[in-house]
């Protein structure tokens, strides 16, 4: 299982469009992107590749990257950075199978598989497949579970992806708090590569309108509510077990003498599972 990290950034990316702050300064001289999130998995098994949340940002990053065209993809939730770049499938691809959670929102009122179904009506190479959370399901010869997390007002999955034959495991956060349900941990736990949202670390929660929660030793492992700071990523690696844990989704809200040290990941990283 090769895993390529094609977008590690949060919603706006790093560096941010029109931002002069000290970290999106720091990335320019670095000539480092953290770009709209998503991964590439590639099966060497069967060549391939699945492709894990559809970033906006899918051009340049297949283009950075040398990435091949996904067999298949999986949607996490509709929030637009995870999702607007099914629209470059366009004259790529002739099908693409796209699997998302079949279990209805409250908040939208529909599930996410629907949500997509419906913004991508005019789309045909999209063929969206609905697949019930906790229960695996099999795409490029990988066993895949759909996992409920915590993204408040909205559902939101982790996704687990597991090679049948080698036994590599791979498993993402998805966007999230810390308060992620047991059984869904259960299903994230001793992967060989954790890949956690961790949008700020926990010094800026005071920042937030609503502040930090899911405190440990006083320490907020949640950022408002939506997502994990840095230190709730870091100790989820640690409560799953993790053989290696990188940060993803990250902001450019990061002190610049923070913003580049481990384990913060930025795009183009490549994982051999």
């Amino acid at each position: 299982m090769r895993v390529t990290l094609l977008g590690t950034g949060d919603t706006t990316g790093t560096p941010t469009v029109g931002c002069d702050c000290a970290t999106c300064e720091r990335a320019r001289e670095r000539g480092v992107e953290r770009s709209r999130f998503s991964v590439h998995v590639e099966n060497e098994r069967t060549g391939e590749c699945l492709l894990i949340d559809a970033s906006p940002d899918f051009r340049h990053q297949f283009q950075a990257t040398g990435a091949d065209l996904p067999d298949a993809a999986v949607i996490t939730h509709i929030h637009f950075d995870h999702l607007d770049g099914l629209g470059n499938f366009y004259r790529l691809l002739d099908d693409l199978p796209v699997h998302a959670a079949s279990e209805v929102d409250p908040f939208t009122g529909e599930s996410v598989a629907d949500s997509v179904r419906e913004r991508y009506d005019y789309l045909d190479v999209v063929e969206v497949f609905g697949q019930e959370p906790l229960t695996t399901f099999a795409a490029c010869g990988f066993e895949l579970t759909l996992v409920p997390v915590d993204h408040p007002p909205m559902a939101c999955y982790g996704l687990v992806v597991e090679d049948p034959e080698t036994g590599a495991k791979l498993s993402l956060s998805g966007d999230t708090s810390y308060d992620i349900p047991e059984a869904s941990r259960d299903a994230l736990r001793d992967p060989d590569l954790l890949l956690a949202d961790a949008i700020v670390p926990a010094s800026l929660a005071p920042k937030h309108p609503m502040g930090g929660s899911d405190v440990v030793d006083g320490v907020p492992m949640t950022f408002g509510t939506k997502h994990m700071t840095r230190e709730g990523a870091i100790r989820l690696g640690d409560d799953l077990d993790a053989d290696e844990t990188r940060l993803v989704h990250v902001a450019h809200y990061y002190p610049p003498t923070e913003a580049f040290a481990e384990p913060l990941a930025v795009d183009g990283e490549v994982y051999e599972l």
